[in-house]
């Protein structure tokens, strides 16, 4: 064995790690990932027949406030100008998203001021306006009115977490934005934009030097390789950013996930819907949402004879499936106690990533997480002689 560290997972958390501890620390790392392509969720590639770079698990966009992030991705890619924009087809009809003035007023067929916009939501939240409603239902009626409630969102999140909204709790919803302008920019942070090669080969970048060894459809459980969890363990520090419960053999227990189903296809025509992303909240149709790859990369050439769209479908993830997010019942956080407790008492095993920590992470809170962990937990250990505190699981 010639690594100084092991990375259990390719994602962007792990290739962060990896990336900072060879160009940084000067260290020999290994990093082996199940799969046969790097960069976890995040993976792209060329759809055969039309070479439109197809996402596949799953749309990625990259946006960030974060200054050190933003610096940080930049050494591997640039990006492009690209502004996330959502649109929701309901009943036949294609509104904004988030809801924003315009949407309030195409949907109510008015032309309300700001002001006037801001009256009728809180007038139509009725009975729950100022109280503290407990289910995502009467949250969802409080925030934005029951009208814009039951056509956008009741629906469309009973569709996603395949569950009756009356039987969530109100923190999956804590805040449902609503702007009073006609700004209908998805998201709210300083940068934004898509990689200009796409994410493979960004992710490709991170993973381009001689002291880090790729190991690819390679099971971190399953014996016979040199960083196998029984050729390494207490061997060498472990950074893991695969499943909890898994590296512990679900011995408290599964945790809960949410998984997508996406369905590809090649339509023989241009462009299918004009945008990205279009919702679909209406309770009749079964997918959540299709996109449309194509409208990410509006520069490029691509051919015109036909484009690709992906449904996606949303479920409780059983086993065997890829884990998205994380469910986080009352339950979980029950077993998620425990499984903090026994990565605690590992040796030399941190834990990391969406799926290490049994957290839902956009890609720049992941990049900025696995940061961290290099600043705290292996930096001082390896240039300072730190001793490596295992864990990183929070409850």
């Amino acid at each position: 064995m010639n690594a100084d560290l092991v990375v259990v997972g390719s994602g962007l958390f792990g290739l962060t790690v990896a990336e900072r501890a060879a160009n940084e620390l000067d260290l020999n790392v290994a990093i082996i990932d199940r799969r046969s392509h790097i960069g976890g969720n995040a993976y792209t590639e060329n759809e055969e027949q039309t070479g439109i770079e197809v996402h596949r698990y799953g749309a990625h966009l990259f946006h960030t406030s974060n200054e050190r992030v933003w610096d940080y991705v930049n050494r591997f890619t640039d990006f492009t100008d690209y502004v996330h924009r959502v649109y929701t087809r309901h009943q036949d009809e294609v509104f904004p998203m988030p809801i924003n003035l315009g949407t309030i007023n195409q949907f109510f067929r008015a032309a309300y001021s700001p002001a006037e916009a801001r009256a009728l939501i809180q007038e139509q939240a009725g009975e729950l306006a100022g109280t503290d409603p407990q289910n995502l239902n009467d949250k969802g009626i409080q925030l934005i009115g029951r009208p814009l409630y039951e056509a956008f969102i009741k629906h469309y999140t009973g569709k996603q977490w395949q569950t009756d909204p009356k039987d969530l709790p109100a923190s999956i919803i804590n805040r449902l934005p609503v702007r009073y302008t006609y700004d209908n920019r998805y998201f709210n942070d300083k940068y934004e934009g898509l990689p200009v090669d796409g994410y493979t080969a960004w992710l490709e970048r991170m993973a381009d030097h001689p002291k880090i060894d790729v190991r690819l459809d390679t099971d971190f459980f399953d014996d016979g390789h040199d960083y196998s969890r029984s050729a390494v363990s207490g061997q060498v520090p472990v950074v893991y950013t695969g499943p909890v419960d898994r590296y512990f053999d679900y011995a408290e227990g599964d945790l809960s996930w949410r998984t997508i189903d996406l369905e590809q296809e090649v339509l023989p025509v241009e462009d299918f819907q004009g945008a990205p992303v279009m919702n679909y909240p209406d309770a009749d149709v079964p997918f959540t949402r299709i996109l449309e790859f194509r409208h990410f990369y509006p520069q490029r050439n691509y051919t015109k004879d036909a484009t690709v769209i992906m449904r996606e479908f949303s479920r409780f993830a059983e086993k065997g499936d890829e884990p998205y997010y994380p469910v986080n019942a009352p339950v979980d956080r029950e077993k998620l106690l425990k499984y903090r407790d026994l990565a605690r008492g590992e040796d030399k095993v941190l834990f990391g990533g969406r799926l290490g920590t049994y957290k839902y992470l956009d890609m720049h809170m992941a990049i900025g997480a696995a940061l961290s962990m290099v600043d705290n937990k292996l930096k001082p250990h390896f240039t300072g002689g730190a001793s490596i505190e295992s864990g990183g699981v929070d409850a």
